[in-house]
């Protein structure tokens, strides 16, 4: 069992939190931020102990110089100042060699949040490559390391396992709710268990179909992942979004044989043109041209999938079914999570499109739980573990260190 916070010894103690800080930003304004309130129980408990806290984060994909002016963390640091109603110290240079004495001239419950720690990758990737002396710094800036952010656990970085290597270590609030309601809800579900995943490319989301195909009951299918089934059952999806890959499309065909009784497929479609943005149309899936770009499902598959969904005690949604964001296009996502509302049973909706959609049509609170992992949430299905949580010590390692 790995350590958790409220075991840890931290009492007026310098800690470094690793939280998920990658949040939107619009021109200097954070559109959501459900992950900084996320991290609020972790931070309170450290202000409560009178710790010197030092926060970690990374925010967007750094690439080049240019990225760094779009993704700077300086938006996070004045909505923590109003969240928790207290000064926030913000370092735009992490590795700043007058940091360490920065932080040792800090008073209890004094906060520093450091910039992105995805700048450290331009040029030479000293964050992702999890390099050793940026890891080591980075942990002589505290005594403790909580690590805290579930969505970046699947990331061997030096933010995340690096500095592991060199403290006590122990995962937050956030990272222990997530663990216990994936552990609870998910690997071992009620049953009957239905899966229901959407997505674009079939090749990004092969391993977890598989994973879940041995756990399931039923497993339902839309968006690009639906195409590419359809395609390997000969079926002509037109423009719209599939894999080409042979090797893949065999590996379809496979699956389909060997799980037929599981697998269900959209029955209709709602498409749009590949050459008029105005077109769009019913079709059964049997119907579909050259031309056409599948972009919802229709009526007859909600009412086959709204079956499966009845009987089940669990379901696990990854995904939309299709582009919620345009009205045209938005039935089949809008009804799918009302039939999942009022079924009242067990619901975690996990993956970032699928997560966004339950908000943008008003569900946030109906659900039994919102997993905020996106890609993190996946491997732990598919491997059960993960890099940045394995990373973290166990009960037994802290007694001999603390010893």
């Amino acid at each position: 069992m790995k350590k958790r916070l409220e075991s840890m010894d931290i009492k007026e103690k310098t800690v470094i939190v690793r939280f998920d800080y990658n949040v939107p930003i619009r021109d200097g304004k954070i559109l959501d931020d459900t992950k900084i309130i996320d991290s609020l129980d972790t931070l309170k408990y450290l202000l409560k102990n009178d710790c010197k806290i030092v926060i970690l984060s990374h925010l967007g994909k750094v690439k080049t110089e240019e990225d760094k002016i779009k993704n700077s963390l300086e938006p996070v640091v004045e909505k923590l100042k109003i969240l928790l109603n207290q000064e926030v110290y913000f370092s735009r240079d992490i590795l700043d060699p007058i940091l360490p004495e920065h932080v040792k001239t800090m008073l209890p419950k004094d906060i520093l949040l450091l910039e992105n720690t995805r700048f450290l990758d331009v040029p030479n990737k000293l964050e992702s490559n999890c390099d050793i002396q940026i890891s080591s710094f980075l942990a002589s800036l505290g005594e403790v390391f909580v690590m805290d952010a579930f969505a970046s656990s699947h990331r061997a970085h030096a933010s995340t396992v690096g500095i592991a290597k060199f403290l006590p270590s122990c995962i937050g609030f956030s990272v222990e709710r997530e663990l216990a309601a994936l552990n609870k809800f998910l690997m071992s579900p009620e049953r009957p268990f239905t899966v229901i995943m959407g997505g674009a490319k079939v090749e990004d989301k092969l391993e977890l179909i598989e994973a879940m195909l041995k756990k399931c009951d039923h497993l339902l299918l839309a968006g690009g992942l639906a195409n590419s089934f359809l395609k390997a059952l000969n079926f002509d999806v037109g423009s719209s979004l599939a894999t080409n890959d042979s090797h893949i499309i065999e590996n379809l065909k496979n699956i389909l044989l060997n799980n037929r009784e599981k697998i269900m497929l959209p029955l209709d479609v709602i498409v749009g043109s590949s050459y008029d943005e105005s077109y769009t149309k019913y079709k059964k899936i049997n119907e579909i041209e050259p031309d056409d770009m599948i972009y919802d499902i229709g009526v007859k598959t909600l009412e086959k999938y709204k079956i499966a969904i009845l009987e089940s005690n669990t379901i696990f949604l990854n995904g939309t079914m299709g582009v919620y964001e345009d009205i045209k296009y938005s039935n089949g996502t809008k009804e799918l999570l009302r039939i999942l509302k009022e079924n009242e049973k067990i619901v975690v909706v996990g993956g970032g499109d699928a997560v966004s959609s339950v908000k943008y049509f008003g569900y946030k609170d109906d659900f039994t739980y919102l997993s905020c992992g996106g890609g993190a949430t996946l491997e732990y299905l598919i491997n059960g573990h993960l890099v940045g949580i394995d990373s973290i010590m166990e009960e037994k390692e802290i007694e001999v260190l603390d010893v």
